[in-house]
């Protein structure tokens, strides 16, 4: 099941109030950029971060998920309609995501 364009619009609005974010799709779902960092994927309409200590640390209970068969574990976002909380969580997030790959 691919992620609808409605959960996409859904979550981008929520973190609208940052700036540098976008989105690439891929084989249906979606990719979340922050400043140019892989910040987080969108899959079968599930907000799923990478799991850096501020995630985990802001998210203690969160489950550990993975976006398709075979990727590495991320933490899912229940939360989602806090938008507080997501503009918080990406922002402490961005220091400790890995550079973007030089191609």
């Amino acid at each position: 099941m691919a992620t609808n364009k409605e959960y996409l619009n859904f979550i981008l609005d929520q973190l609208s109030e940052l700036d540098g974010i976008t989105h690439r799709q891929m084989m249906g779902e979606y990719i979340i950029y922050h400043h140019g960092k892989i910040a987080a994927y969108l899959c079968d309409d599930r907000l799923l971060v990478k799991p850096v200590a501020s995630a985990i640390k802001m998210m203690p209970q969160a489950k550990f998920e993975t976006p398709y068969d075979g990727a590495k574990e991320m933490l899912l976002v229940e939360n989602v309609d806090d938008r507080a909380f997501l503009k918080e969580l990406l922002e402490a997030m961005y220091p400790e995501l890995p550079q973007p790959k030089k191609k």
